[in-house]
């Protein structure tokens, strides 16, 4: 059972969580998040904490974002859009169980204070940036260090706002060009 309660964006994101793990679930009803919705969040943030696990679409990021503002202290997770696609259709509905254990496995919490500890550099130096494949390696790479994909002002925003050290780092980007060598 997980402490935290998941916000999710519908009734069959409940579902596929349902299938993965034994926890409570908000739907926001995708960015309607009506007052009631909002309370529920709301009373969950302060009693237990909440995990947001919203789509890995513009839409989902929009409420993510929209969240995070809200309730600062609130955890992400983050599936894979290639793990939650299925039927020309992208969503944690679509999410197989262990796609989403996997992403609450690696739970980030955003510090608001970013560590500043990666820069431009950093994404250009490892072809997350500028290269020709940057979004396919920033989509591997995100799913590895729990911090999904991103465009790379957004990917370099989570890199140093979400917690991921050096070492981390390092050893997602070495672990990602054994994958692309082998």
């Amino acid at each position: 059972m997980i402490k935290e309660v998941l916000v999710v964006e519908g009734k069959m994101d409940v579902v596929a969580v349902n299938k993965a793990v034994e926890a409570d679930c908000i739907i926001t009803e995708g960015f309607n998040l009506k007052p009631q919705a909002l309370q529920s969040i709301e009373q969950a943030y302060k009693k237990r904490g909440i995990i947001i696990l919203t789509d890995p679409d513009s839409a989902g990021e929009r409420i993510r974002s929209y969240l995070s503002r809200r309730f600062p202290k609130a955890k992400h997770a983050f599936v894979p859009a290639e793990e939650a696609s299925a039927n020309e259709d992208i969503g944690i509905e679509q999410a197989k169980p262990d796609a989403i254990r996997r992403a609450l496995e690696k739970v980030r919490t955003m510090d608001w204070t970013p560590a500043e500890r990666f820069s431009g550099a950093d994404l250009i130096l490892h072809d997350l940036s500028g290269a020709a494949d940057a979004g396919k390696r920033r989509a591997k790479l995100g799913a590895m260090l729990g911090i999904g994909f991103a465009n790379a002002r957004t990917f370099l925003k989570r890199l140093n706002h979400y917690g991921v050290t050096r070492e981390e780092f390092a050893a997602a980007v070495k672990r990602l060009g054994q994958e692309e060598n082998a």
